[in-house]
């Protein structure tokens, strides 16, 4: 553990004493967890007290569902077999979940922010949770950090969360009229609506998705598993010595 990144968290401790502070990963990464309602004050004593001068990124997080897999894939020599359980967010209201399927989070939307100090080569993870899922709200960082602005209405348009404060909190990537969150995990994977050049109307008209919900399992290979375990059962089937094989 590098002494920079020890000597950060000592003293983000000491100064955020309600906060937590982790160091993760194999560069020693700081992350800072603060409570929604220390999340601007705290922020602007990064900037001023820290050092951290540039905002480079903010994102939306979705926890439901997390850790939780919807599939089990076994690999072969002979190829891949598959078993689907379809109780992933996504597959269902999250109101009418089937039996199996994960709980719901403690916490479900968060935002995290990497900052970064130039003065003193240090970098910086800063996550906060909303308190409430059913309306996400976290302040807004635009006036501590400009470059903010694009970042929050991102998070705004893909997750639905609001950032309070924020100058022109409007969609930014889906289209005009959009309903819904599309990055939130419950949303449906096919989508709500689909659209069509109508020839009678010569317009685009928005309509029901008609397709049916299709489960798609990525083919995943590991390093080496195919040859690991080929030899394996290639080595299973030879008869033991002194065997007679049958």
């Amino acid at each position: 553990m590098s002494q920079d990144s020890q000597s950060l968290a000592a003293r983000l401790r000491e100064r955020f004493p309600d906060a937590a502070v982790t160091i993760t990963g194999a560069r020693d990464e700081v992350t800072l967890e603060l409570a929604a309602d220390q999340w601007l004050d705290s922020a602007r004593a990064l900037r001023d007290d820290f050092g951290f001068e540039q905002l480079t990124d903010l994102a939306g997080i979705d926890y439901l569902g997390w850790g939780v897999d919807e599939w089990d894939t076994n690999a072969s020599s002979e190829g891949f077999s598959r078993g689907v359980e379809g109780n992933g967010p996504g597959r269902f209201k999250w109101g009418q979940a089937p039996s199996g399927a994960a709980a719901a989070p403690e916490r479900r939307f968060a935002a995290v922010v990497h900052l970064i100090s130039y003065q003193h080569n240090q970098r910086l993870r800063l996550r906060a949770f909303a308190a409430d899922d059913s309306l996400p709200v976290l302040d807004s960082l635009t006036g501590i950090w400009a470059g903010a602005n694009w970042f929050e209405r991102e998070a705004f348009d893909l997750y639905g969360i609001v950032f309070r404060g924020h100058p022109d909190l409007r969609r930014l990537l889906t289209d005009y009229g959009f309903i819904g969150h599309p990055f939130r995990k419950d949303f449906p994977l096919i989508g709500n609506v689909e659209v069509r050049y109508d020839a009678q109307k010569q317009r685009v008209v928005y309509e029901p998705v008609s397709i049916e919900p299709r489960v798609l399992v990525p083919r995943v290979i590991r390093d080496d598993s195919r040859y690991e375990t080929a030899a394996d059962e290639a080595a299973a089937r030879q008869p033991a010595a002194g065997e007679v094989k049958q």
